[in-house]
């Protein structure tokens, strides 16, 4: 329900700002207006999405919550969407999302406020809820038996750690 009022309220706020600011600046200006935000909302979500980028590589190793910079990262790439979308709501959306702020303040009413639902996969299955995945201890597959003298190691190489017993 709540998508449909964003579907319907979004374009007749967009329209009305733009009869709006069109009636006082004219049409020129404001076409000007609206491609400059385009453009300097481009250069602000590339540089921005660098600095989370970073910031997630550290995270990923072993320096904090990857989660949080995904999700900054996802909020990075609708407000890049948002500024490329003509209108003046789109854009000034679209710039708080820009701020490291807005997105920290959007992630932790978000981290309250919306409940996560664990989904596992199994080979060879699709999603199952983890309570009524059946369980197994076999593992199916096939081989096929090499000679070892056939794949010895290459001048200089070490055997793999799977050939070192023999």
């Amino acid at each position: 329900m709540w998508l449909l009022i964003a579907f319907i309220a979004v374009p007749l706020i967009e329209i009305g700002l733009f009869i709006q600011v069109g009636g006082w600046l004219g049409l020129w200006p404001t076409l000007g207006i609206v491609l400059l935000t385009a453009v300097a909302g481009t250069a602000l979500v590339r540089s921005q999405g660098m600095q989370v980028l970073g910031k997630l590589q550290g995270s990923m190793a072993g320096q904090g919550n990857p989660a949080e910079q995904i999700v900054h990262g996802a909020m990075i790439l609708f407000s890049g969407a948002l500024l490329l979308t003509p209108g003046f709501f789109t854009d000034a959306v679209g710039f708080a999302l820009l701020v490291p702020a807005v997105r920290t303040a959007v992630f932790e009413w978000g981290r309250k406020n919306v409940k996560l639902q664990s989904v596992h996969m199994q080979a060879g299955m699709g999603p199952m809820n983890a309570q009524h995945a059946p369980r197994s201890d076999t593992i199916d597959g096939t081989f096929d038996e090499v000679d070892p003298d056939s794949v010895a190691p290459k001048p200089g190489e070490q055997p793999s750690s799977w050939t070192k017993g023999r």
